[in-house]
């Protein structure tokens, strides 16, 4: 009987380790012509791509380094469902557009390909495609990992090769990562974080000497995450990176793919986890790219009142289309899994959901029910983000989207998007308008500061106070604050102690932990000089203990997508503009409390009413010397006097000082 058991394990074992046949295994391969018949589909594969549901698109398309029949070289695929014709071009065979002629497949799926014997890695190519009524396209890989430095545009076959170190990042991603975790972002343009040469655009760090800047000083700052805007390719630097054209390349400008690897991997060694800016809304219409691909629209709608976007003289992909859903979901999940990344913004989602979204009455056709959602587009962002959680359930998701649109971060099986956290732009509008006012009139707008908490637990919220706040005019975060130096700055550090302690993930863009005093130019670098001045050293030193705060009292950060772990004291203050509430945790004794006074005015043995907690001590003043504060109004001892013993009512007696914040414990 054992022998028999064996026997069956081991020829069960045998059939699991046989290897695949090869496809010259099972087909005739034609090695006598340049280019030879190849192909890395199965049949499978072809229905998947064509009903949006290949999520490995890119280990398909694209060029893949193989050794067919003992020979090495490159498989090239690429769909061009309306072309005559498609050939590889490049340096290789100068530039030849009849060398090296495609195959298209017979199945109708519009799929050219072959393989390219001695081929070599770091060659530049593109595809010359005979398109729509003879059209000559010369178009870049739309699933290439790696492209020439711009304003070069063809793209190079790679082979990425990279060992990570990060496993015990890893290991532990889940629970840091996690919604009751500490989200502490710090968002990051890596052109203008830092230059070789401070004022030249075309003077930038590498992967490799971002990484050694960087990283540390994120450490240091105590953030827990870093958000980089896009680096996936892109043309244009003035885009930000946000008009791509490379959706499975880290940009070239500052290395390799395994440069830019070994940059995630150092940030996750040094426990900080990397979310990537991410753009499925709109692509730009440079001939290289996606626009018109095969003199036809392709990855784009035809119908311009879907296919167009107003606002950023771009093209808005196709969402309707299977093969479309393969290329953007691949897309999407290709950085998960070769990349090891941790999360995702998702940006403009609001533009993806709306038919309507900045056109005026006319300019926007109704969906089938009469109302303003693009269905297939909301289909796309379900499917997507269901497909991202099933395969990466460690990660988050998260939507850049300014509506009031229902949903956006609740499950699909719950009618919503599937997000994992929605950007709170209500909160960021309301808040910056109440801080711009003079205090004397702020008691008189108390909803603006109070409102959030109205719609809050509608959603998974992160706090923003993003790149878009600190361009186009609207001044750095500092001068948007009222008064005099002192007050600015005093002022600012109120506004961060509110962020910090507000429910929510919180995000910060890089030069606004040290009260940056110009607004964000994409072609210089951050002020780092500012650091030579008590007043910004200081406010970066608060940043850094406000992070410390958010990630070891669990209070702010392991219920703040709970309502049980939020609540209003006192607001029997509101004349005074002095706002009260508790952040808590299942034990009282773990709770905290947060006092911020709103004016000028210094409150001496100022009352405070709240229950169940006998003992307090002041974690946090914003008006200490460190932070370039006045240091003299603190609470080294605090009075707690029980005033209703049937209650647990207490009267707490405090000194608070002008324009700051009080954290107690």
């Amino acid at each position: 009987m054992a022998t028999s058991n064996s026997s069956a394990a081991k020829k069960k074992l045998t059939t699991k380790m046989k290897a695949p046949l090869k496809y010259e295994e099972q087909h005739f391969v034609d090695s006598t012509k340049p280019v030879w018949s190849y192909s890395l589909f199965t049949d499978e594969d072809i229905r998947n791509y064509q009903n949006g549901t290949l999520y490995n698109a890119y280990t398909k398309f694209g060029s893949h380094r193989l050794s067919v029949l003992n020979t090495d070289g490159f498989y090239f695929s690429v769909w061009a469902p309306n072309a005559t014709a498609v050939s590889v071009i490049g340096d290789f065979n100068a530039w030849n557009p009849v060398a090296h002629d495609l195959y298209v497949r017979h199945d109708g799926s519009g799929i050219w390909e072959g393989f390219i014997k001695k081929f070599k890695k770091g060659e530049a190519y593109k595809y010359r495609i005979i398109g729509y009524k003879g059209m000559v396209l010369d178009k870049g890989d739309p699933y290439a990992n790696y492209w020439e430095v711009r304003p070069n545009t063809a793209s190079i076959a790679w082979e990425i090769t990279k060992k990570w170190d990060d496993a015990a990042w890893m290991k532990k991603r889940k629970k840091n990562n996690a919604l009751d975790a500490a989200w502490s972002v710090y968002e990051v343009h890596l052109a203008s974080w830092m230059r070789p040469v401070k004022n030249d655009e075309e003077s930038l760090n590498s992967y490799q000497q971002i990484t050694e800047r960087l990283v540390p000083y994120v450490k240091e700052m105590g953030f827990t995450h870093v958000e980089l805007m896009p680096v996936m390719e892109h043309p244009f630097d003035g885009s930000w990176g946000y008009q791509g054209t490379g959706y499975f390349a880290a940009t070239s400008r500052f290395g390799t793919p395994e440069d830019f690897m070994a940059m995630v991997d150092a940030f996750h060694q040094n426990d900080i986890g990397v979310v990537l800016d991410w753009v499925p809304s709109h692509f730009p219409y440079d001939a290289h790219g996606l626009f018109m691909f095969d003199g036809t629209h392709t990855y784009e709608y035809a119908d311009m009142r879907k296919g167009f976007h107003p606002d950023w003289n771009s093209y808005i992909f196709n969402y309707s289309r299977g093969e479309v859903k393969s290329f953007l979901i691949s897309s999407g999940r290709y950085w998960f899994d070769k990349f090891h990344i941790d999360g995702i913004r998702v940006d403009a989602v609001s533009s993806i959901l709306r038919l309507d979204y900045s056109r005026k009455a006319g300019e926007w056709e109704p969906n089938a029910f009469g109302s303003n959602g693009n269905l297939e587009a909301i289909e796309f962002v379900k499917h997507f983000n269901e497909t991202i959680y099933r395969d990466f359930p460690d990660v988050q998701t998260i939507a850049e989207e300014s509506t009031d649109w229902p949903k956006i971060s609740k499950p699909t099986t719950e009618g919503g998007l599937g997000f994992g956290m929605k950007w709170m732009m209500g909160w960021m509008h309301d808040t910056l308008d109440y801080f711009k006012m003079d205090p004397l009139f702020r008691s008189h707008h108390q909803n603006k500061f109070t409102f959030s908490m109205m719609y809050f637990y509608d959603e998974n919220f992160m706090l923003p106070l993003s790149h878009d706040e600190v361009v186009h005019g609207k001044s750095p975060m500092i001068y948007k604050m009222p008064g005099d130096e002192w007050q600015k700055f005093s002022n600012l550090r109120l506004l961060y102690t509110y962020m910090f302690t507000h429910p929510g993930a919180k995000l910060l863009f890089m030069g606004n932990e040290f009260a940056q005093t110009t607004e964000w130019n994409y072609k210089s670098e951050l002020s780092w000089e500012l650091l030579e001045f008590d007043c910004h050293k200081m406010m970066q030193e608060c940043i850094k203990d406000l992070n410390r705060l958010y990630r070891d009292e669990p209070a702010l950060h392991e219920l703040q997508f709970d309502n049980a772990g939020f609540e209003w004291v006192d607001l029997n203050h509101r004349n005074e503009s002095i706002m009260v509430f508790r952040k808590k945790k299942k034990k009282k004794k773990d709770d905290v409390l947060i006092i911020l006074n709103m004016t000028p005015v210094v409150h001496n043995n100022w009352k405070l009413y709240a229950y169940g907690k006998t003992e307090w001590k002041e974690l946090f003043n914003s008006d200490e010397k460190k932070y370039w504060g006045t240091g003299d109004v603190f609470n080294p001892e605090i009075a707690c006097t029980l005033v209703d013993k049937k209650t647990g009512q207490y009267e707490i007696n405090l000194h608070l000082p002008a324009l700051a914040a009080v954290i107690l414990k």
